[in-house]
């Protein structure tokens, strides 16, 4: 969806003032978590850039199909949508949105602190669309009181987009490559033919970008936590991403790309051939290097390890209702419209770009039609294909923060002090379980 997504602050749950944000009040939800089940009058939307212009095309039909509701959908802004939502939560729902736009990173972390801050959607009849998502993702909207408190919207299945001219001048066929074994290998040829490196990792740790070893992780089913919370940032799977990355970097195939902007200088002058990302990048490529027309084309990644499975779902987007708001059935009853119904979603996926969670959706032509920027290359179908099979729901829980910064620091002891994989993770697993007070995993 935009390339924030994927590069989010860290989450800060109830540590700002709500002074300190300067929030004003938004909607009628009073002061405090005084929710009522109103189904009419307005209710306010918050999201940000492309998401919420994708919002706004649903609007006109919506309030057609259901007169005595207006919707305001508001462009908060990334990351400044975090700030405000976590503060209205600590402060009991004061100044908060009828409908809010949440991150799966996100939605634990708030469940977790803010019991009463994300409406129960169960009540209003959410689990009869249960089985209506991409696989994996149904368990990551429900709490611990079993309940489901929102609907997914987006979904970001893994891709490996790559510069088709490097790969052809080098004599590299992605056909050929399964693995991250052979992408190394092919990551050689293409240096030495052309001086463009691999892909880019910010090997300082300054922003704390770890999606590419996250990346790594999910191909493997792992991640920071397991299904019941545990740390595993110490697990095998961990220590072989790690450890490919570290190959990576000794092969000279790793550009750094700390500071602002890097990436993005990087890959307007060509010097990545690979951009590892999700389902979003089909259009940020698209429209940010629109004179890299023909260059570009998208393959499910390279698994993790030989023979490993080749698709994951990387990250997620959510729409939920306020605990606070005092128009909750009118509130539903818009999330339940925009999400579940393939023709406004797809209205949305092709006003904003949000690739669409709904699977109903996927029968659209667009899926399968030819890309002019990609050479005619039918893009999306190696992202639909990867969401058929079957992937693990990340559990990121309250703690995600804190993992991050810690998986974050022990890949910068391994790529700028020639730290060992497996000693860098073990000591931040168990700086991670000594600020959490988690169990590790055995």
């Amino acid at each position: 969806m935009s390339q924030q997504l994927s590069r989010r602050r860290l989450l800060q749950l109830a540590t700002a003032s709500a002074a300190g944000f300067g929030l004003a009040a938004c909607g009628d939800n009073g002061s405090g978590g005084a929710g009522a089940d109103g189904d009419s009058g307005t209710i306010t939307v918050w999201s940000w850039t492309t998401a919420a212009k994708g919002l706004r095309s649903v609007v006109p039909s919506f309030e057609r199909d259901n007169p005595g509701i207006k919707v305001d959908v508001q462009d908060v802004g990334n990351p400044a949508i975090w700030d405000k939502i976590t503060v209205g939560l600590a402060s009991g729902g004061q100044g908060l949105a009828d409908v809010l736009h949440i991150g799966v990173d996100y939605l634990p972390g708030y469940l977790d602190k803010f019991p009463d801050g994300i409406a129960d959607l169960s009540e209003l009849g959410a689990d009869r669309h249960k089985d209506a998502f991409a696989k994996g993702l149904w368990p990551t909207v429900i709490g611990k009181d079993k309940a489901a408190h929102a609907l997914p919207w987006e979904v970001n299945p893994l891709g490996l987009f790559y510069r088709r001219d490097h790969f052809e001048k080098a004599g590299v066929d992605p056909a050929a490559i399964s693995d991250w074994d052979d992408m190394t290998a092919a990551g050689s040829k293409i240096l030495d033919a052309t001086g463009v490196q691999l892909l880019g990792i910010d090997r300082t740790g300054a922003t704390q970008d770890m999606d590419f070893f996250q990346n790594l992780l999910q191909l493997q089913d792992a991640f920071y936590f397991d299904q019941d919370g545990k740390i595993t940032l110490a697990s095998p799977e961990a220590v072989k991403a790690l450890t490919l990355i570290k190959r990576l970097n000794d092969a000279g195939l790793v550009a750094d790309t700390a500071g602002q902007g890097t990436e993005k200088r990087l890959l307007s002058q060509g010097k990545l051939a690979t951009y590892a990302e999700a389902a979003w990048a089909v259009e940020y490529l698209a429209t940010t290097y629109p004179e890299q027309r023909g260059k570009w084309r998208a393959m499910q990644p390279p698994a993790a390890v030989p023979g490993g499975k080749r698709n994951a779902i990387v990250n997620s987007t959510y729409l939920a209702v306020a605990g606070s708001s005092t128009r909750r059935k009118a509130a539903w009853r818009f999330i339940e419209y925009a999400l579940t119904k393939p023709a406004e979603i797809n209205r949305m996926f092709a006003s904003g770009g949000v690739f669409p969670a709904l699977t109903a959706a996927y029968t659209d032509p667009k899926f399968s039609a030819p890309a002019p920027f990609y050479g005619g290359q039918k893009v999306l179908k190696p992202f639909v294909d990867s969401l058929g099979a079957d992937a693990r729901a990340t559990n990121f829980t309250g703690d995600y923060a804190r993992a991050l910064k810690f998986a974050s620091d022990a890949q910068t002891k391994v790529l700028l002090k020639g730290a060992d994989p497996a000693g860098a993770l073990e000591g931040a697993a168990e700086q991670l379980a000594q600020q959490t007070g988690r169990q590790r995993a055995a």
